[in-house]
């Protein structure tokens, strides 16, 4: 794969710049080019590798490496790819020098333009002067942990970062980093304005985020009787699970919730009366609609006969000629703010 961050991570251990250390913690751990020969360095156990993204998480080759949605623990070493939201990413900073034995490695690395002489700064600011290295258009950068020099508020200031909040007034908890994370999305707003209030029967909410449209289709939808929950983001889903446990509770006819860290573009297992969805249609900087297409295609796969696909999408999306490929019938419920909410119903064979 194709990540010059992740490359340029491994350059210090593999040009003998840094000794290999007994055993480390790989926070936001994706596949890349050098991972095969930075393995080769460490013995089966010594790598722990932490990725609650799903799809990043299935990219990693599972021989050899422990892979974790949230891994606990000290370690000689803890190397980190910061993501770019920045609050995000000091609470991982804060996290690394925590979880560090004394004397121990922090190495991150960032591409440029996601922001490497910000967070580099920021590592400086928390815990004292770095080591650098450019390369692939990143910034690889490291120290050892020294008590002595850590900013021990900081570090707890910037850790609370990653704490879940209250947002909408109280209404749901969410975290940054996570999408729309401080805010309802407008498009999703919009989808559940335009939920029919006649869905029933057992349906799947794709790309769940916190909750929030999964909460609208309880709220919404007397008649669902149960709702399946699809995120690839760990750290959304065990909001979402937070977030519903109380509209749950309220209804007066239960509902039965699942929820499944799961990459929704590899289908999924069972069949729905209908399916909700707000898919995602980028990845990094990069506007990537095949992302789109595949909960389109997901959804259809998995929808009964006469099954209901409710999708709410950006304006200038092409996802009609999919959607008619797939369904025999399609039609807009609304155009507004940029959006539009599509019911898709029959899927063909």
């Amino acid at each position: 794969m194709d990540d010059p961050a992740v490359q340029a991570l491994f350059l210090p251990f593999l040009d003998g710049t840094l000794a290999a250390p007994a055993k480390l913690l790989w926070l936001r751990a994706r596949n890349g080019q050098g991972l095969q020969q930075f393995r080769s360095l460490f013995p089966a156990s010594a790598i722990v590798a932490e990725q609650g993204f799903r799809p990043f998480a299935d990219a990693l080759p599972v021989s050899g490496i422990e892979i974790s949605a949230s891994a606990g623990g000290r370690y000689d070493a803890v190397l980190i790819l910061p993501p770019r939201q920045r609050d995000e990413a000091r609470a991982l900073l804060a996290r690394a020098l925590d979880q560090v034995t004394a004397g121990g490695l922090v190495v991150a690395s960032v591409a440029n333009n996601e922001g490497a002489r910000a967070i580099e700064g920021d590592l400086v600011q928390l815990a004292g002067a770095v080591t650098t290295l450019s390369k692939h258009k990143c910034r690889v950068f490291w120290l050892r942990a020294d008590a002595t020099r850590i900013d021990a508020a900081l570090a707890q200031q910037w850790s609370d970062f990653d704490a879940p909040r209250a947002i909408a007034d109280g209404r749901f908890f969410s975290r940054p980093g996570l999408f729309a994370w401080d805010r309802i999305d407008t498009a999703s707003a919009l989808l559940a304005a335009h939920l029919p209030a006649d869905l029933a029967g057992v349906g799947a909410d794709l790309g769940a985020g916190y909750g929030y449209l999964a909460d609208e289709v309880l709220r919404r939808c007397p008649q669902v009787g149960a709702l399946d929950l699809y995120e690839a983001e760990a750290r959304a889903l065990a909001l979402a699970e937070r977030n519903l446990a109380a509209t749950a509770a309220a209804r007066a006819t239960p509902a039965i919730l699942n929820y499944h860290w799961h990459d929704v573009v590899r289908g999924l297992p069972r069949r729905y009366d209908f399916i909700v969805t707000n898919p995602p249609f980028h990845q990094g900087r990069a506007d990537q609609p095949e992302l789109g297409r595949g909960f389109i295609r997901a959804a259809a796969q998995a929808l009964a006969p006469n099954g209901r696909l409710l999708l709410v999408a950006n304006r200038h999306l092409a996802y009609e000629q999919e959607l008619q490929r797939l369904f025999t019938q399609t039609r807009v419920l609304a155009d507004a703010q940029g959006f539009k909410v599509i019911q898709a119903q029959g899927t063909r064979a």
